[in-house]
């Protein structure tokens, strides 16, 4: 053998033995420090298409067993990493001990998933300003995004109101309470509560929007944006909502996930995908067939492959719904 060729066989069979570079997910956000709206940024390695999972409406009397069994089934479904869209606990006071305790049992619950959870607020988990400091002491932002694979994420927040419009809708939320509970005279249709625009479709404000504008501006050429919010902000009709965002998203492909209604629904909408999703243990009409608990399964391949699987579907390897107790202190009205 020419002994010129030796050290360079010999490189190569260094090269072809050593192990393969492990390629890590790609993750990116603007948090610096502070606490962060989700639980880990440990993602397992997928192939090219990844997959996750979303869950809506928890409240307005939340049924027991049904989170901590969404819980154990998508554990056994095992998506990449779990979002939500808001109303995640019962809230509506100003009990900042009364907010530990729930929050704590929320995320007791949650932290027994395999895979990241990303928190977003709903009403309920924003009603007030003491609710609203409480999360970001405990989250961060309440509005944010991440970037997963070129697939970009908004987590919007449609409690996103200045603090005295804030406070005159939990204020007028609380009369309206009472007259539900009979506590004072009145007709809730007829109370002002019921008639503000808020309670339906919530609201965001020009620091939200600005802050998303610059998002879409720095990633114009992701694969798919995914927009998630608890109210219907593109039901707005004054300029208020998230119109201000769809004009800069007409040109590139995206999907948009809320909850609020408890009802699922899907809806096209400048030809783009708007699904309202049901229940994953909040109050249900009974009169109302797309009133039922379910799990989103979004599988990210070429497009985005949506799978809405109703809980009482997904069973165990004995054929039943794998029931897991975990112990709710039971909760009052869909407000």
């Amino acid at each position: 053998m020419n002994l010129k060729l030796q050290p360079l066989l010999l490189l190569l069979l260094v090269f072809s033995c050593s192990a393969p570079t492990e390629i890590k997910p790609q993750f990116e956000h603007d948090i610096i420090d502070g606490p962060t709206p989700w639980t880990s940024e440990s993602f397992e390695l997928e192939e090219e298409d990844f997959t996750f999972a979303i869950i809506s409406d928890l409240t307005g009397g939340e049924r027991p067993n049904i989170y901590g069994t969404a819980v154990g089934q998508l554990n056994r479904l095992d998506p990449t990493f779990v979002l939500s869209v808001g109303d995640l606990i019962e809230g509506g006071t100003e009990d900042t001990l009364q907010l530990k305790k729930e929050w704590d049992s929320f995320d007791g619950r949650t932290s027994n998933l395999n895979m990241p959870f990303f928190h977003l607020g709903g009403n309920h988990d924003l009603t007030n300003p003491v609710m609203r400091r409480f999360w970001e002491n405990r989250f961060g932002k309440r509005y944010y995004h991440f970037v997963y694979q070129n697939v970009l994420f908004l987590m919007l927040d449609s409690e996103d109101y200045e603090e005295q419009r804030m406070l005159e809708i939990y204020q007028a939320r609380a009369k309206a309470l009472q007259i539900i509970d009979g506590e004072i005279e009145g007709i809730y249709e007829e109370s002002d509560y019921f008639k503000m625009e808020e309670r339906n479709i919530g609201g965001m404000s020009d620091g939200q929007v600005e802050y998303f504008k610059a998002v879409l501006e720095k990633y114009p050429n992701v694969k798919w944006t995914f927009l998630l919010m608890h109210k219907p902000l593109w039901k707005h009709e004054d300029g208020k909502g998230l119109e201000r965002l769809e004009a800069l998203l007409v040109n590139r492909p995206y999907t948009v996930f809320n909850g609020h209604v408890h009802s699922y629904s899907h809806r096209k909408r400048q030809d783009r995908d708007y699904i309202m999703l049901g229940t994953t243990g909040g109050s249900q009409n009974p009169r109302d067939s797309m009133a039922f608990d379910e799990v989103t399964l979004v599988r990210m391949d070429k497009e985005p492959v949506i799978t809405t699987l109703k809980m009482e579907g997904i069973l165990d390897e004995t054929g039943k719904v794998a029931v897991v107790y975990d112990s709710l202190n039971q909760a009052r009205k869909n407000f």
